[in-house]
């Protein structure tokens, strides 16, 4: 307990310093440095001519001289600025030992210069060296049964099974480890003692010599204190939501929004964890290397702390850093754009999200393809709508199913047999409930200005009934007048329908309808991506299409089982009538199984 008191002694004097720069380096991490990541990883592939990689061509892209070097340059760079955050926290810990108080800016100032050492044959190592300390400084979060990433069933299956694997990864592990606990002071003789990686190591070694048990277990267990807190705080926060949601469970889209609702507060709390998560690792380490120099009568040596109020080095630092901020922020308006419309994502089939389609809307609980259907779709938080366009006598381009209007409107009357005039009259809403008496067949013109305001993706299915005059015409010409080519597809289960798409505008995406998909459907140059019925879709299915840069959807899902065949398939999106189970599923298959049973219970008690 005294430790962990040392440690809360060091980490409070300087934690304006400490919190300050862990937040601003984990808001450019995000909002510069991941979406740069993203997009240099992505022109990686492209460069390489990998469209997509699924687990068939990885190592093929992976073993590619060229995608080798441009990695091991995306790797280093990724390092050292790993190694810039250790390097400014240590910085900030020594001040603190030495009961002075250090700025963001001195603190970045001395830690900048520290790294440039790195691009020295000498001390390149150092960078390596981060790898190893990342999966054990953060213990207490890293290792959490709340994260979301996870590494493929099939691939822990195999070595769980595969004893001699199993033993050869346990080995490894415990040699990294040993490794790490030999070698876990070198990042403080660099900082602080300015030593190359080579004397660092030796040193390290030495200060580490007889302690390496009481080390391992002084870090585990504060890190594991910081994981209980985690949790604890966890626990108590998703008990909150569940007991609002209850009282408000009567309200349909506060029921709907309760899972989406717990996950933001996971990932909200899981980030601010991380930043504190760091400081600690490095603070426990600090207080170990103070200790054992102490006990082994060596020289402590100190970094040297200026203490001036501001330097010109450290006024220049200063204004870069709020230039840096400033475009951060800018960076962060585009960026969470575009994750939102879903242009940043890896081409790796295991970490693509799947999408939800409502199908016709939120046709459960409102009339299928109304507006009020779209509009419900829109709260429970589909991420796209799919909807069936048709034409009028007229050539007005209105939105249903059937070529007949008896089902949804009580008229045995043809769509092109009635102009839009008439078809504005008929009552689309009170076949699915009286409470919808009225409800109008909508003009596709009208849903894509919706969707446009509601930040909503459309998939567009034609259906020709022989009797149209210029329906592709017509509903490329709506996409192109409202700007709407990179927020919808359009779909059709005639293949003809797409070519004649494709002539009108070769930028709009399409996307193929079939009940059965056999043979090589990948040859057929005009559909851009596949939709096929869920009974015909499988792995080897979902793997071809994805290796020809294509995309799968399934439809029409609507159990948990079929839901988690799907995502167990890889498919791209899911086309279902339930959006609430489809993102409940989806939302469980990214995290353990605790979470979700806790969530259960809580349900159940309450």
């Amino acid at each position: 307990m005294k430790k962990l008191k040392d440690v809360i002694k060091l980490i409070n004097y300087n934690l304006k310093a400490l919190i300050g720069f862990e937040t601003i380096y984990k808001i450019l991490s995000l909002l510069i440095f991941t979406p740069l990541f993203l997009n240099i990883f992505n022109l990686i592939t492209k460069i390489t001519g990998y469209k997509y990689l699924t687990f068939e061509n990885f190592f093929s892209f992976l073993l590619n001289p060229l995608t080798i070097i441009l990695l091991i340059v995306l790797f280093l760079f990724m390092m050292i600025f790993t190694l810039y955050d250790i390097a400014t926290i240590i910085v900030i810990l020594d001040a603190s030992f030495q009961k002075k108080k250090i700025s963001i800016t001195e603190a970045s100032s001395i830690a900048l210069k520290k790294c440039q050492g790195v691009f020295k044959i000498k001390n390149i190592l150092v960078v390596f060296l981060v790898l190893f300390l990342i999966p054990f400084l953060n213990i207490g979060v890293s290792s959490s049964l709340i994260t979301t990433i996870k590494i493929p069933e099939f691939i822990l299956e195999y070595i769980i099974k595969n004893k001699i694997l199993l033993s050869l990864v346990f080995l490894l592990y415990l040699f990294l480890l040993s490794l790490l606990l030999r070698w876990l002071y070198i990042f403080h003789y660099y900082v602080i003692e300015d030593k190359n990686f080579k004397e660092a190591r030796k040193d390290s070694v030495l200060l580490s010599k007889k302690c390496h048990f009481k080390d391992l277990i002084t870090l585990i267990v504060i890190q594991m204190l910081i994981f209980v807190m985690y949790l604890v705080f966890l626990i108590l926060g998703i008990m909150l939501i569940v007991l609002v949601s209850k009282v408000f469970n009567k309200i349909l889209i506060i029921k709907s929004l309760t899972t989406t609702i717990i996950w933001l507060f996971i990932a909200l709390s899981f980030i601010c964890f991380v930043i504190l998560t760091t400081p600690v690792g490095y603070a426990v380490i600090s207080i170990l290397y103070y200790l054992h120099k102490e006990e082994k009568k060596e020289k402590i040596s100190h970094i040297n702390i200026k203490n001036k109020e501001l330097t010109k080095t450290n006024k220049w630092l200063k204004r870069i850093t709020l230039v840096a901020s400033g475009c951060a922020f800018i960076v962060s308006f585009f960026f969470t754009y575009g994750l939102y419309k879903g242009k940043y994502n890896f081409n790796i089939e295991m970490t693509r999200t799947l999408e939800v389609t409502a199908h016709r809307g939120a046709s459960v609980f409102y009339p299928e393809n109304t507006m009020s259907a779209f509009r419900g779709a829109k709260k429970l938080g589909a991420d796209w709508i799919e909807l069936d366009v048709q034409e009028t006598k007229d050539g007005k381009v209105i939105v249903i199913h059937d070529t007949n209007f008896k089902r949804t409107a009580n008229l045995n009357k043809n769509t092109w047999e009635l102009t839009y005039d008439e078809v504005e009259k008929l009552d689309a809403g009170s076949f699915f409930s009286k409470k919808y008496k009225n409800e109008k067949i909508p003009l596709l013109e009208k849903v894509v200005e919706f969707a446009k305001e509601n930040n909503i993706k459309l998939n567009i299915e034609i259906k020709p009934t022989g009797h149209e005059r210029a329906l592709e015409k017509s509903v490329v010409d709506i996409i192109n007048d409202k700007k709407f080519v990179d927020d919808c597809v359009i779909t059709s289960q005639v293949y003809d329908v797409l070519k004649k798409v494709k002539k009108y505008n070769k930028n709009i995406s399409t996307v193929y309808v079939m009940s059965l998909a056999y043979g090589d459907i990948t040859s057929l140059k005009y559909a851009d991506n596949f939709s096929i019925e869920a009974m015909s879709v499988n792995k080897k299915l979902v793997r071809k299409v994805h290796n020809e840069g294509k995309k799968l959807y399934a439809w029409t899902v609507n159990t948990k089982e079929s839901i988690n065949e799907m995502i167990n398939a890889k498919v791209d999106n899911i086309i279902t009538d339930d959006i609430t189970l489809a993102k409940e599923v989806i939302y469980s298959s990214k995290t353990s199984n605790i979470v979700n049973e806790y969530i259960k219970l809580v349900r159940s008690i309450f």
